[in-house]
Protein backbone atom coordinates (compact mmCIF):
# COMPACT_ATOMS: atom_id res chain seq x y z
CA UNK A 1 0.00 0.00 0.00
CA UNK A 2 0.97 3.56 -0.24
CA UNK A 3 1.94 6.03 2.58
CA UNK A 4 -0.10 8.47 0.49
CA UNK A 5 -3.26 6.63 1.49
CA UNK A 6 -2.96 8.17 4.93
CA UNK A 7 -4.21 11.32 5.71
CA UNK A 8 -3.65 14.39 8.20
CA UNK A 9 -6.41 15.54 10.10
CA UNK A 10 -6.47 19.35 10.93
CA UNK A 11 -8.03 19.37 14.43
CA UNK A 12 -10.28 16.73 16.18
CA UNK A 13 -13.39 17.76 14.92
CA UNK A 14 -12.01 17.02 11.16
CA UNK A 15 -10.64 14.13 12.63
CA UNK A 16 -13.76 12.30 13.80
CA UNK A 17 -16.16 13.95 10.88
CA UNK A 18 -13.80 11.30 9.10
CA UNK A 19 -12.91 8.59 11.75
CA UNK A 20 -15.69 8.94 13.99
CA UNK A 21 -18.08 5.86 12.61
CA UNK A 22 -14.35 3.52 12.50
CA UNK A 23 -13.87 4.39 15.75
CA UNK A 24 -17.40 3.90 17.22
CA UNK A 25 -17.72 0.60 15.38
CA UNK A 26 -15.32 -1.03 17.95
CA UNK A 27 -15.52 0.65 20.96
CA UNK A 28 -13.10 -1.60 23.08
CA UNK A 29 -10.23 -2.06 20.63
CA UNK A 30 -10.65 1.80 20.43
CA UNK A 31 -11.39 2.76 23.66
CA UNK A 32 -8.22 5.31 23.77
CA UNK A 33 -8.55 7.31 20.73
CA UNK A 34 -12.52 6.99 21.74
CA UNK A 35 -11.68 8.77 25.28
CA UNK A 36 -9.14 10.63 23.82
CA UNK A 37 -10.69 12.38 21.59
CA UNK A 38 -13.52 13.14 23.94
CA UNK A 39 -11.90 15.01 26.05
CA UNK A 40 -9.95 16.90 22.96
CA UNK A 41 -13.81 17.59 21.95
CA UNK A 42 -15.43 19.01 25.12
CA UNK A 43 -11.65 20.32 27.29
CA UNK A 44 -10.21 21.95 24.03
CA UNK A 45 -7.22 21.24 21.98
CA UNK A 46 -4.72 21.83 25.27
CA UNK A 47 -6.39 18.84 27.34
CA UNK A 48 -3.43 17.01 27.28
CA UNK A 49 -0.74 19.28 26.90
CA UNK A 50 0.45 22.64 25.57
CA UNK A 51 1.51 21.31 21.86
CA UNK A 52 -1.33 21.04 19.57
CA UNK A 53 -2.44 17.15 18.99
CA UNK A 54 -1.95 15.33 15.79
CA UNK A 55 -4.89 13.19 13.74
CA UNK A 56 -4.56 10.91 10.86
CA UNK A 57 -6.73 8.32 9.17
CA UNK A 58 -6.22 5.26 6.67
CA UNK A 59 -8.62 5.66 3.66
CA UNK A 60 -9.42 3.66 0.59
CA UNK A 61 -12.81 4.22 -1.25
CA UNK A 62 -13.57 7.00 0.83
CA UNK A 63 -14.06 4.40 4.02
CA UNK A 64 -11.42 5.13 6.78
CA UNK A 65 -10.06 1.44 7.92
CA UNK A 66 -7.43 2.74 9.95
CA UNK A 67 -6.57 6.18 12.46
CA UNK A 68 -3.73 7.68 14.72
CA UNK A 69 -3.15 10.32 17.26
CA UNK A 70 -0.58 11.63 19.00
CA UNK A 71 -1.26 14.18 22.09
CA UNK A 72 2.14 15.65 22.81
CA UNK A 73 4.40 14.32 24.85
CA UNK A 74 2.66 11.05 24.78
CA UNK A 75 2.94 8.29 22.35
CA UNK A 76 1.66 8.07 19.09
CA UNK A 77 -1.53 6.02 19.64
CA UNK A 78 -2.36 3.64 16.68
CA UNK A 79 -6.00 1.61 15.63
CA UNK A 80 -5.00 -2.03 14.41
CA UNK A 81 -2.79 -2.19 11.77
CA UNK A 82 -1.57 -4.82 9.10
CA UNK A 83 2.53 -5.07 8.71
CA UNK A 84 2.07 -3.10 5.90
CA UNK A 85 -0.30 -0.37 6.62
CA UNK A 86 2.49 -0.03 9.42
CA UNK A 87 4.93 1.30 7.21
CA UNK A 88 3.32 3.03 4.93
CA UNK A 89 2.48 4.97 8.18
CA UNK A 90 5.83 5.38 9.33
CA UNK A 91 7.08 6.40 5.54
CA UNK A 92 4.04 8.84 6.27
CA UNK A 93 4.90 10.37 9.27
CA UNK A 94 8.69 10.92 8.43
CA UNK A 95 7.66 12.74 5.50
CA UNK A 96 5.41 15.27 7.45
CA UNK A 97 8.44 15.77 9.78
CA UNK A 98 6.76 14.83 12.76
CA UNK A 99 8.46 13.37 15.75
CA UNK A 100 7.48 10.13 17.37
CA UNK A 101 8.67 9.35 20.62
CA UNK A 102 7.06 5.96 20.89
CA UNK A 103 4.27 4.02 20.13
CA UNK A 104 1.18 2.38 21.70
CA UNK A 105 -1.52 -0.03 20.39
CA UNK A 106 -2.37 -3.70 20.29
CA UNK A 107 0.57 -6.02 20.69
CA UNK A 108 1.15 -6.85 17.04
CA UNK A 109 0.62 -3.26 15.60
CA UNK A 110 3.15 -1.65 18.31
CA UNK A 111 5.59 -4.54 17.37
CA UNK A 112 5.45 -3.86 13.34
CA UNK A 113 5.11 -0.23 13.57
CA UNK A 114 8.07 0.08 15.59
CA UNK A 115 10.16 -2.60 13.48
CA UNK A 116 9.44 -0.54 10.52
CA UNK A 117 10.41 2.88 12.68
CA UNK A 118 13.69 1.04 13.65
CA UNK A 119 14.25 0.37 9.77
CA UNK A 120 13.98 3.56 8.51
CA UNK A 121 15.06 5.84 10.96
CA UNK A 122 18.18 3.25 13.04
CA UNK A 123 16.69 3.78 16.18
CA UNK A 124 16.15 1.28 18.22
CA UNK A 125 12.78 0.64 19.48
CA UNK A 126 12.94 0.05 23.65
CA UNK A 127 9.50 -2.34 24.93
CA UNK A 128 8.18 0.14 27.64
CA UNK A 129 5.22 -2.31 29.06
CA UNK A 130 2.92 -4.65 27.97
CA UNK A 131 -0.51 -4.56 29.21
CA UNK A 132 -3.54 -6.41 28.42
CA UNK A 133 -7.50 -4.82 27.88
CA UNK A 134 -10.08 -6.48 29.81
CA UNK A 135 -13.83 -6.04 29.54
CA UNK A 136 -16.09 -6.84 32.82
CA UNK A 137 -18.19 -9.96 32.25
CA UNK A 138 -20.33 -10.57 35.54
CA UNK A 139 -19.22 -7.82 38.26
CA UNK A 140 -18.02 -10.24 41.54
CA UNK A 141 -17.83 -8.86 45.03
CA UNK A 142 -14.53 -9.12 46.22
CA UNK A 143 -13.63 -11.69 48.65
CA UNK A 144 -12.96 -10.88 51.14
CA UNK A 145 -13.90 -7.22 51.33
CA UNK A 146 -11.31 -5.04 53.27
CA UNK A 147 -12.96 -3.09 56.43
CA UNK A 148 -14.34 1.12 55.21
CA UNK A 149 -16.58 2.44 52.48
CA UNK A 150 -16.87 3.83 49.28
CA UNK A 151 -17.46 7.44 48.32
CA UNK A 152 -16.74 9.81 45.42
CA UNK A 153 -14.29 12.33 45.80
CA UNK A 154 -15.37 15.64 46.43
CA UNK A 155 -14.12 19.52 46.31
CA UNK A 156 -12.88 18.70 50.16
CA UNK A 157 -10.43 15.91 48.34
CA UNK A 158 -8.80 18.18 45.72
CA UNK A 159 -5.19 17.96 47.60
CA UNK A 160 -5.27 14.15 47.79
CA UNK A 161 -6.08 13.81 43.93
CA UNK A 162 -3.37 16.09 42.78
CA UNK A 163 -1.39 14.51 45.03
CA UNK A 164 -2.34 10.65 44.10
CA UNK A 165 -2.46 12.19 40.60
CA UNK A 166 1.15 12.76 40.41
CA UNK A 167 1.98 9.84 42.64
CA UNK A 168 0.45 7.27 40.14
CA UNK A 169 2.20 8.71 36.75
CA UNK A 170 5.45 8.55 38.40
CA UNK A 171 5.01 4.69 39.66
CA UNK A 172 3.92 4.02 35.54
CA UNK A 173 6.43 5.74 34.62
CA UNK A 174 4.39 8.35 32.79
CA UNK A 175 4.08 11.98 32.16
CA UNK A 176 1.71 14.07 34.09
CA UNK A 177 -0.50 15.38 30.69
CA UNK A 178 -2.05 18.20 31.99
CA UNK A 179 -2.40 20.26 34.84
CA UNK A 180 -2.43 18.60 37.90
CA UNK A 181 -5.09 21.04 39.57
CA UNK A 182 -7.43 20.68 36.32
CA UNK A 183 -7.23 16.94 35.94
CA UNK A 184 -8.70 16.69 40.05
CA UNK A 185 -11.47 19.40 38.90
CA UNK A 186 -12.61 17.88 36.01
CA UNK A 187 -13.33 14.51 37.79
CA UNK A 188 -14.44 15.93 41.02
CA UNK A 189 -16.78 17.94 38.78
CA UNK A 190 -18.11 15.33 36.90
CA UNK A 191 -18.06 12.51 39.75
CA UNK A 192 -15.40 9.94 38.37
CA UNK A 193 -12.98 9.46 41.28
CA UNK A 194 -14.46 6.50 43.85
CA UNK A 195 -11.94 6.76 46.92
CA UNK A 196 -11.79 3.94 49.32
CA UNK A 197 -11.42 4.74 53.15
CA UNK A 198 -10.98 3.39 56.22
CA UNK A 199 -13.81 3.18 58.70
CA UNK A 200 -12.69 6.18 60.03
CA UNK A 201 -12.68 8.10 56.83
CA UNK A 202 -9.49 8.21 55.22
CA UNK A 203 -8.65 7.30 51.76
CA UNK A 204 -6.02 4.42 51.28
CA UNK A 205 -6.98 3.95 47.25
CA UNK A 206 -9.04 5.37 44.08
CA UNK A 207 -10.22 4.07 41.28
CA UNK A 208 -11.13 6.46 38.15
CA UNK A 209 -13.17 6.54 35.06
CA UNK A 210 -13.26 7.95 31.70
CA UNK A 211 -16.47 9.40 30.65
CA UNK A 212 -19.00 7.12 28.69
CA UNK A 213 -18.30 6.98 24.70
CA UNK A 214 -19.76 4.84 22.15
CA UNK A 215 -21.14 2.93 25.00
CA UNK A 216 -17.85 2.11 26.75
CA UNK A 217 -16.32 3.47 29.79
CA UNK A 218 -12.79 2.30 31.17
CA UNK A 219 -11.69 2.25 34.82
CA UNK A 220 -8.46 4.37 34.81
CA UNK A 221 -6.40 5.51 36.79
CA UNK A 222 -6.38 2.96 40.12
CA UNK A 223 -4.03 3.75 42.41
CA UNK A 224 -3.14 3.21 45.84
CA UNK A 225 0.22 4.35 47.74
CA UNK A 226 2.59 1.80 48.16
CA UNK A 227 2.71 1.55 52.16
CA UNK A 228 -1.11 0.70 51.68
CA UNK A 229 -0.89 -2.13 49.26
CA UNK A 230 -1.50 -5.45 49.88
CA UNK A 231 -4.85 -5.12 51.92
CA UNK A 232 -7.23 -5.52 49.07
CA UNK A 233 -8.13 -1.55 49.38
CA UNK A 234 -7.71 -1.02 45.40
CA UNK A 235 -9.94 -4.30 44.59
CA UNK A 236 -12.85 -2.53 46.93
CA UNK A 237 -12.47 0.72 44.86
CA UNK A 238 -12.21 -1.25 41.51
CA UNK A 239 -15.74 -2.79 42.06
CA UNK A 240 -17.16 0.32 43.55
CA UNK A 241 -16.08 2.20 40.05
CA UNK A 242 -17.18 -0.45 38.26
CA UNK A 243 -20.82 -0.93 39.36
CA UNK A 244 -20.78 2.71 38.94
CA UNK A 245 -20.14 2.29 35.28
CA UNK A 246 -22.76 -0.21 35.17
CA UNK A 247 -25.33 1.90 36.54
CA UNK A 248 -24.10 5.16 34.94
CA UNK A 249 -25.59 2.54 31.45
CA UNK A 250 -22.34 1.55 30.00
CA UNK A 251 -22.88 -1.64 27.92
CA UNK A 252 -19.15 -2.23 28.22
CA UNK A 253 -16.86 -1.56 30.65
CA UNK A 254 -12.71 -2.12 30.03
CA UNK A 255 -9.57 -1.91 31.94
CA UNK A 256 -6.08 -1.99 31.20
CA UNK A 257 -3.76 -4.01 33.41
CA UNK A 258 0.15 -4.28 33.50
CA UNK A 259 0.88 -8.15 32.57
CA UNK A 260 3.92 -7.45 34.61
CA UNK A 261 1.66 -7.48 37.71
CA UNK A 262 0.60 -10.12 38.25
CA UNK A 263 -1.43 -9.21 41.58
CA UNK A 264 -3.69 -7.24 39.63
CA UNK A 265 -3.98 -9.39 36.58
CA UNK A 266 -5.41 -11.74 39.01
CA UNK A 267 -7.18 -9.35 41.08
CA UNK A 268 -9.28 -8.01 38.37
CA UNK A 269 -10.29 -11.39 37.21
CA UNK A 270 -11.59 -13.15 40.60
CA UNK A 271 -13.82 -9.44 40.30
CA UNK A 272 -15.09 -10.34 36.78
CA UNK A 273 -13.26 -9.28 34.05
CA UNK A 274 -11.89 -11.11 31.25
CA UNK A 275 -9.37 -10.84 28.42
CA UNK A 276 -9.99 -8.45 25.44
CA UNK A 277 -6.28 -8.59 23.42
CA UNK A 278 -2.73 -7.57 24.68
CA UNK A 279 -1.25 -3.91 24.15
CA UNK A 280 2.45 -2.61 23.70
CA UNK A 281 4.03 0.50 24.71
CA UNK A 282 7.31 1.01 23.22
CA UNK A 283 9.60 4.02 23.09
CA UNK A 284 12.14 5.44 20.57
Amino acid sequence: MRPDDWHLANDVESFLARAGHFLRSRPALHTIPLTVTEALRTRGPHAYGTEAPIFGTLERTGEVHAAYLRTPPHRLVLTPLTTDEADALVSHLIALGLPIPGVSADRDTAAAFAESWQRHTGVTPMLHERQRLYHLGSLNPLEPRPEGQARLAGGQDRDQLISWYREFAASVGGVVSSDPGSWADTRIAQGRVTFWETPEGTPVSMAGVTPMVAGQIRVAPVYTPAHLRGRGYAGAATVAASRAALVAGAAEVLLFADLANLTSKGLYQRIGYRPVTDFALYDF
